[in-house]
């Protein structure tokens, strides 16, 4: 019994990818079964939560290293092409100034991604506006730094 339930099961899992695939395309896939930079920071300079039209809420963390993004990560409580997103951002602001975290767009993550289906395309736009609150959080404590 246990067999037929795990072949079951095996068979489930390989129709949920195949569907994966066919929606989302082969790169989504892939960073969704597999995120990069996934985790929360313990030692960030910066970093950033904000929560999507959709309910699904995103955290960026920066730590920056002679003016540059050195190491990036993001956390999220949404779904696959939220997840997706989130670690396109961390990968695309890496090597980065903060101020040319500014070019990386909704658009561009879309871009990255190969584009999602019209239903998750939000989930671009909350990783890109992640990214930025987080950029801001760096600047401002930067400015205060600099008043002491």
């Amino acid at each position: 019994m246990d067999n037929e339930f795990d072949v079951f099961l095996q068979a489930l899992q390989e129709h949920i990818f195949e569907e994966t695939r066919r929606q989302f395309g082969e790169k989504v896939c892939t960073r969704w079964k597999n995120p990069l930079y996934m985790g929360i920071m313990s030692d960030a300079d910066a970093k950033a939560v904000v929560q999507g039209k959709c309910g699904d809420s995103m955290e960026v963390f920066l730590k920056v290293e002679n003016d540059r993004v050195a190491r990036a990560s993001f956390h999220t409580n949404g779904c696959g092409p939220t997840i997706v997103c989130g670690s396109y951002v961390a990968e695309m602001a890496l090597g980065k100034t903060v101020e040319e975290l500014l070019e990386i767009t909704g658009d561009s993550i879309l871009s990255a991604v190969g584009g999602l289906p019209d239903d998750h395309r939000h989930c671009a736009f909350l990783a890109a506006n992640s990214l930025q609150v987080a950029a801001d959080d760096y600047l401002v404590k930067q400015a205060r730094k600099q008043k002491s």
